[in-house]
């Protein structure tokens, strides 16, 4: 789950610069975003704890914040 994760997060950093939204609620969107995409491809499914996933991956808001910084 971790590699999916990862994708999602690197998935969300380029949206975030593509459309020049650099806050926090820019980053929850497109996680949201993001892991409405991935269910819809297949890559998580029902059986995928998406909802933990997506609270992992808000928790790595000063993370995302540093990467868009640099």
């Amino acid at each position: 789950m971790d590699d999916i994760q990862q994708e999602i997060f690197e998935l969300a950093l380029k949206k975030m610069r593509e459309q020049g939204a650099y806050d926090r609620d820019a980053y929850k969107e497109f996680i949201g975003e993001t892991i409405g995409y991935f269910q819809e491809k297949g890559k998580i499914t029902d059986d995928d704890d998406y909802e933990q996933m997506e609270d992992e991956l808000l928790n790595r808001w000063s993370d995302a914040e540093d990467l868009l910084a640099g």
